[in-house]
């Protein structure tokens, strides 16, 4: 390692400061050992091995003979950046957006050699949504690619270039990095797929009952949308760069793959903007249902009120109990109430109130209200 070079300025909050230095490296104290994978492609062979440091690849990067993928997992090492910037020569601005792991996906280039990151969606063993950074280094023959976790989605590259069918041991540096791009835009599809049959079920429940709990998970729902709209787009637009671009380490074969995957990626966006509209429809929905609920509720409860309002009025008249005679002069007193001491006054009191319930009851069955 070369002495001339100053040391990297490191910190080690995952959040640079307010004013902070431009290119400081920021490592998280929970930061990972890193794990390094070194994988040897050929159209004839493949093969991987797990690396202590990345001066043993150095000889390789400049081999034409064979396409070399480092893949490093773990970001608590301080020499392996070192070693970054001195001898393979990335730039410390470089280095930040690798370590920082909350950059947008976007496409950089360099005199010698490529930058690009995207973000990565994964269910963790709880079925939370984890969105992580996956960034590469297109240098010479070589990808790097740099991840801060020991889970990815990329899997199925590694199975690919195992079979050896396809482009994906010939197609260069650059198309192992387009397969990776693929196949983080697919899984966003796939989530995107399992959001939709969520959406479908809560729709179910929604027309049989409506329950709080349906508006709680549709709720959930469209936050998670929003969170894959914000890393949908930049991957759109990064992807478009690539194909725009004229980096000597981005084949034109590869732009022509690369178009594939940006139609996915429209797929993906047009299938977010749907899947968004449906969950507010299925909120909206549940809402009018409930207020629907809660006017059928107080329509019964003022058909009640109505009924009653009446019969109440006739007994708090013939509750006041003005007297028709004085009890100590025996005076009679005009306009006291007659009807108090008549005979059979209580059922026909009764029977007016019924009669007006039944009256009611009849009017109200006429203008629809038991519908």
């Amino acid at each position: 390692m070369s002495k001339r070079h100053k040391k990297l300025e490191v910190n080690q909050r995952c959040q640079p400061d307010t004013g902070s230095s431009p290119g400081a490296i920021y490592l998280d104290e929970r930061s990972l050992e890193p794990r390094i994978t070194l994988h040897n492609i050929s159209a004839a062979s493949y093969s991987t091995q797990v690396i202590p440091s990345l001066s043993e690849v150095l000889p390789l990067v400049n081999d034409t003979d064979k396409i070399i993928w480092i893949d490093i997992k773990g970001f608590k090492s301080i020499p392996m950046f070192e070693l970054l910037q001195q001898e393979f020569g990335i730039n410390k601005l470089t280095l930040e957006d690798i370590t920082r792991t909350h950059e947008r996906p976007k496409f950089e280039e360099f005199a010698n050699y490529a930058f690009a990151t995207s973000r990565m969606l994964i269910f963790n063993a709880e079925r939370e949504l984890e969105n992580t950074q996956v960034s590469f280094i297109l240098i010479g023959n070589a990808l790097i690619t740099f991840q801060e976790n020991y889970e990815d989605c990329i899997q199925p590259v590694r199975e690919r270039l195992k079979a050896g069918k396809g482009n994906i041991r010939i197609g260069g540096a650059s198309y192992i990095m387009y397969a990776i791009m693929d196949v983080v835009i697919d899984t966003y599809i796939e989530i995107l797929g399992s959001w939709a049959d969520e959406l479908d079920t809560l729709e179910d429940r929604l027309m049989e009952k409506p329950e709080r709990s349906i508006m709680y998970d549709t709720q959930m729902i469209k936050r998670h949308l929003i969170s894959i709209r914000r890393v949908a787009w930049p991957e759109k637009d990064k992807l478009n760069d690539i194909i725009r671009s004229d980096s000597p380490f981005i084949q034109d074969q590869t732009k022509l793959f690369i178009k594939d995957a940006y139609d996915h990626c429209i797929q993906a966006i047009d299938l977010i903007d749907s899947l968004k509209e449906i969950s507010i429809s299925n909120i909206d929905m549940y809402l009018s249902m409930i207020s629907i609920r809660m006017n059928e509720i107080m329509k019964v409860l003022t058909i009640i009120s109505s009924i009653f309002i009446p019969l109440t009025f006739i007994a708090g008249i013939y509750g006041m109990n003005f007297a028709r005679q004085d009890p100590i002069t025996g005076k009679t007193m005009p306009m006291n109430m007659p009807e108090l001491y008549a005979p059979y006054g209580y059922l026909y009191a009764v029977a007016l109130m019924i009669l007006i319930a039944v009256v009611q009851l009849i009017y109200f069955k006429k203008k629809g209200w038991f519908k």
